[in-house]
């Protein structure tokens, strides 16, 4: 496994000790959540940012939809 090292400021970094110690998990987890968390959003962003520019403005009810179902 690989080791990364963040640089924060002595408050920062007393911050996400209480935080991960709160939520009970180590400060590695807790990063790594995070990091993780913030590669998931950035790619769902791109994902709504592609399917609105390629939106041809066609919409379908419930009704229809279960129908083809």
């Amino acid at each position: 496994m690989a080791t990364m090292t963040v640089r924060m400021s002595p408050e920062d970094a007393e911050l996400v000790r209480k935080f991960a110690a709160f939520e009970g998990m180590t400060i590695s987890d807790f990063a790594r959540s995070a990091i993780m968390e913030k590669i998931e959003e950035a790619y769902d962003l791109e994902a709504l940012r592609h399917a609105i520019a390629t939106d041809d403005g066609e919409r379908y009810s419930i009704d229809e939809i279960l129908d083809e179902l």
